[in-house]
């Protein structure tokens, strides 16, 4: 099966619009999504309406559960706090529903997603280290876990010690388990403004990173029309 994963939409419709052109002209079988499909972003309800109609194998992440107050806003920056506080207000009921039916760590056919670590899911930290992914290896029990939050794309490979790196193409070796960071659809924070997204087959047993160009001015516009914090706006031209 060919699998597409996405992480980390935050409300940014011209992006995901971008990435469903290229996954049209695929051979995809399903769609997975590591969380965080609101946030930044002016479109949060049709984001999560087109996640909905992938019917995406889908995670919650904190920018999700800060909207529906299951954790408290003030873990964040003032930005993404008043970020959260406006699409807690724009949310419909339809989104609001979506989301609260979300779990933190879902599984599928050898796959496991989370959003931020396996360790400590309901804390949202940061798997950035090779001691991080060594504590999401300890309670892995698949070959394979995607997850997102950083918006930085990053593999861990626990190869006895844990190796960190970044390969545009990867075949995952039988033997080993895999941690792979998708990197952002809607908010892509490695210096690089283009939505980001991993292809995942499982017969070849082969990753691919995948980059698509995207109107960020008109996204970004979308952001400073709907009363948003500049810097969200900001943050998608710098890719940062």
């Amino acid at each position: 099966m060919l699998y597409a994963i996405l992480g980390d939409i935050h409300g940014n419709l011209h992006a995901l619009e971008a990435v469903l052109d290229k996954l049209d002209h695929s051979d995809l079988d399903r769609v997975l999504c590591v969380g965080d499909v609101v946030g930044y972003g002016a479109y949060p309800n049709k984001c999560i309406q087109i996640v909905q109609q992938l019917d995406a194998l889908t995670v919650a992440g904190n920018h999700d559960w800060a909207t529906i107050g299951k954790i408290r806003v003030d873990y964040f920056n003032a930005d993404a706090r008043d970020s959260i506080l406006w699409t807690r207000e724009a949310l419909d009921q339809e989104g609001e529903q979506y989301i609260r039916s979300k779990e933190l760590v879902a599984s599928l056919n050898g796959i496991t997603l989370v959003h931020s670590t396996l360790f400590s899911p309901e804390y949202f930290d940061y798997m950035q280290t090779l001691y991080d992914a060594r504590l999401s290896f300890d309670r892995l029990q698949t070959g394979l876990c995607f997850c997102g939050h950083s918006h930085v794309p990053v593999m861990f490979l626990d190869n006895n010690p844990v190796d960190c790196f970044l390969e545009p193409e990867f075949e995952v070796p039988e033997d080993r388990r895999l941690i792979v960071n998708v990197g952002s659809v809607g908010q892509p924070r490695d210096l690089d403004p283009r939505a980001c997204y991993v292809l995942y087959d499982d017969e070849a047993r082969t990753i691919s990173m995948r980059r698509v160009e995207y109107d960020v001015h008109a996204a970004s516009q979308s952001i400073l029309d709907a009363g948003l914090p500049a810097t969200n706006a900001a943050r998608l031209m710098l890719g940062r």
